[in-house]
């Protein structure tokens, strides 16, 4: 297997050209007719994931989070990024990012985490195309009957192994109709409310969004990282889909870099 081969597989799932302007997804590290004999999947690659990659002869790390996001004016190890960079092109190891692209897409990452929490009739909350309706970011569907508001926040901290939830007002005591976004979301609260939504599920919210949200809408904040982890299995799923008999391996440390003390 080369590169080539798993960026066309992602690519066909998530076109490149779906993502944003500002964003860096693709290959970063590594050549396309690179050889690779197995990838590892992550949210983050961090440090504690290259020790992973070299563990079990992973030749590539396809991760949601590009590790190069802003442009990289040297590489003498004074940061994570540059040590992680300069160690991938020292070992070989190919480095490929699938990221706002993968949120964009229909099926995506919102779609992913939707149907994980049990909403159906999904469509998307803000569409980006014009001529792709639902390709876009967060979506908005129906619980498959009403649900005791606070029961529904507990099921998915359940669900999402979430270590807290922050939310707003209880508006209604029961809710039938949610939007979520994965990763930060909070700039799509408007959607949401236009939506008919009665809970908005994102991430880094700020103070005040949760006064901002009012009687329209109960907003709830699971995390970045926990919003964003089912990254890691929709990658695998379409990867072993496209190419069954290639050797696929979810990370074991991709780990929140957030702690709690609970």
């Amino acid at each position: 297997m080369k590169v080539r081969d798993i960026a066309a597989a992602l690519e066909e799932f998530a076109p490149l050209p779906l993502q944003e302007s500002y964003d860096n997804a693709g290959l970063i590290v590594g050549a396309p007719d690179d050889q690779v004999t197995c990838a590892l999947l992550c949210v983050d690659i961090t440090e504690e994931v290259m020790d992973e990659a070299e563990e079990c002869g992973a030749d590539m790390i396809v991760a949601h989070h590009p590790i190069i996001f802003n442009p990289i004016k040297r590489l003498n190890g004074t940061t994570y990024i540059e040590r992680v960079v300069a160690r991938a092109i020292r070992r070989g190891i190919a480095l490929y990012a699938c990221h706002t692209n993968l949120d964009s897409t229909e099926g995506g990452m919102s779609w992913r985490l939707a149907e994980m929490l049990g909403i159906e009739n999904l469509h998307v909350l803000e569409s980006t195309r014009k001529d792709q309706p639902e390709v876009g970011f967060g979506v908005v569907g129906t619980l498959p009957q009403p649900e005791s508001t606070l029961e529904f926040l507990a099921r998915m901290k359940r669900i999402l192994n979430v270590s807290a939830v922050r939310y707003s007002r209880i508006n209604t005591p029961t809710i039938e109709r949610v939007a979520l976004c994965t990763g930060a979301g909070a700039s799509l609260m408007n959607e949401a409310k236009r939506s008919g939504a009665q809970l908005y599920i994102a991430a880094d919210f700020k103070y005040n969004n949760f006064l901002d949200a009012d009687r329209d809408l109960t907003i709830a904040d699971i995390g970045h990282f926990e919003s964003e982890y089912c990254a890691i299995q929709l990658m695998f799923d379409v990867l072993s889909k496209k190419l069954p008999n290639f050797a696929l391996r979810k990370s074991a440390n991709s780990l929140n870099p957030i702690n709690y003390l609970v």
